[in-house]
């Protein structure tokens, strides 16, 4: 209880108050805005955030990513184009229900059910990550490797529908992670005489090429098309009524707890915790008819989880070091160039700071509610700016982080290279999210596997001894081999039906 009061007062320090609205307003206006994701809103202030104290920083983070995510589902009901990815599930409902005069059932629900998934996704973090730590404060250096292993592993296979596609990203952003002096002998690798990146790639100037200079390539191609206008009036009370929201209680609980367990996968994110919470509402519905066609059911069950979504990532980061999903990958880094090393310890070494990061979360889902009725009724201002205005002001704010972070130019080029590479990728349908994991965690499997190889003398049947160890290299293995040997089934079962029908 101390802790929690602790962390209580670092919340309620002036500068980090002021962060936290500031965050907020800036989160609502990047997600308002069609195509801009979440992840771009905090690429674009981390470089802020490094100059604040850690719970001010995080505060930032957390803040802008969660009024992101609801300020998403403004475009999708007025323009029938998803904010952010985690809309594009329920989208057509929430046009279909603005359309028909329902704006309270379409946004005012989104807005209540993602303050509900962010509170029930905090909650499960205050009691659930506690608990790992204590499990996992035995761990060695054998089952970080495996576990870091398994998490790059599973990045790939909720990467999309072409797992290759995501081992070919993920594999890239390996190889960025070893750019540098060798973890070992110290010896340079791949610097090619570069004196600047003999301290390796920068976390930074990735993450803004990858989400935000990869996303301004993207739109310029475009941009001689007509933009989008809501033609859509707003009117009608901005919440729904307490009866329908009651009537959604099972949907809401449902995509608080799958939108958690699904933020918790390495890789996953809210966008596939929307499409998974919503086919599981259809299941469930009383009218799956209505789904795609302006269903509130839809609506619930997949706002929740979204939101749910980045509580449940925070539970590997802050207990494994392991990023949930891009957003904490940022986190990742943030907590490391403060300073503070992720892991089980930081809940005995830093337990008033993890105590303000539930704090944060509670209070930034609670400022949701009138901040999301305000973003409603702004939305169609936001929504008609002019591209033209718009994104040479995003490319300046990418600039200026990149060179911020460092004050070097030779970030600029990362970010610019990153942004290329990124935007070629996404327009073939190559997914960037396994290539920042890959980067953030590349360096922690090669660190722990060169000290367990050099722990067990180069036995790697010591990778397997301890229990825990053994079980999470068995799984690792599974994952690496179940396609394999599934589409090895498949064809000896294609092959023998017909042979037993002759």
């Amino acid at each position: 209880m101390t802790a929690f009061f602790d962390g209580l007062t670092l919340v309620m320090q002036a500068d980090v108050l002021v962060t936290i609205l500031i965050s907020a307003a800036f989160g609502l206006f990047v997600g308002m805005v069609p195509g801009l994701s979440a992840t771009m809103a905090v690429a674009l202030l981390v470089p802020v955030a490094f100059t604040l104290s850690p719970v001010a920083a995080l505060a930032t983070i957390i803040t802008c990513s969660a009024m992101a995510m609801f300020a998403g589902d403004i475009p999708a009901a007025f323009l029938r184009i998803p904010g952010t990815p985690a809309s594009a599930a329920y989208t057509y409902d929430m046009n279909d229900l603005v359309r028909s005069g329902r704006l309270g059932d379409a946004l005012g629900t989104s807005l209540l059910c993602s303050a509900t998934g962010g509170i029930l996704g905090a909650v499960i973090l205050m009691f659930g990550a506690p608990l790992l730590a204590d499990f996992a404060i035995n761990f060695s250096s054998y089952e970080y490797f495996w576990l870091a292993l398994l998490g790059l592993s599973c990045a790939t296979l909720v990467a999309g529908d072409d797992a290759l596609k995501g081992w070919l990203s993920l594999t890239i952003g390996l190889f960025l992670s070893v750019i540098g002096l060798d973890f070992v002998t110290g010896i340079q690798r791949y610097t090619f005489g570069v004196t600047n990146l003999q301290a390796g790639i920068g976390f930074i100037s990735v993450m803004i090429g990858a989400f935000a200079l990869s996303e301004l390539f993207r739109k310029a191609t475009g941009f001689g098309e007509k933009q989008a206008e809501a033609r859509l009036g707003i009117s009608g009370a901005p919440l729904p009524r307490m009866r329908t929201l009651w009537d959604q209680r099972n949907h809401i609980a449902r995509g608080g707890v799958i939108g958690t367990l699904i933020g918790a996968l390495p890789g996953a994110g809210a966008d596939i915790a929307a499409w998974v919470a919503y086919a599981v509402s259809k299941r469930f519905a009383k009218e799956p008819e209505r789904f795609g066609r302006g269903s509130v059911e839809a609506v619930a069950g997949a706002a929740t989880a979204n939101n749910a979504a980045l509580s449940g990532s925070y539970v590997p980061t802050l207990v494994f070091g392991i990023p949930g999903d891009s957003i904490t990958a940022i986190v990742v880094g943030v907590l490391i160039l403060k300073g503070i090393q992720p892991g089980p310890l930081v809940f005995v070494n830093s337990a008033d700071m993890v105590n303000a990061i539930y704090i944060v979360f509670l209070l930034a889902n609670i400022l949701l509610v009138p901040l999301g009725i305000a973003a409603i009724y702004l939305g169609r201002t936001v929504i008609s700016i002019r591209d033209a205005i718009l994104y040479p002001v995003i490319l300046l704010l990418c600039l200026y982080g990149a060179y911020a972070v460092s004050n070097n130019t030779f970030e600029l080029w990362i970010v610019l290279a990153t942004g290329i590479l990124v935007w070629i990728m996404q327009e073939n349908n190559y997914p960037a999210a396994p290539l920042i994991l890959g980067l953030v965690l590349g360096q922690v499997v090669e660190q722990n596997f060169m000290s367990s190889l050099i722990k067990a003398d180069g036995n790697i049947i010591n990778f397997f001894n301890r229990p825990i160890a053994g079980v999470l290299g068995v799984l690792t293995l599974v994952v690496w081999f179940y396609p394999l040997m599934a589409g090895t089934i498949r064809r000896v079962r294609g092959t023998a039906g017909p042979t037993d029908q002759t």
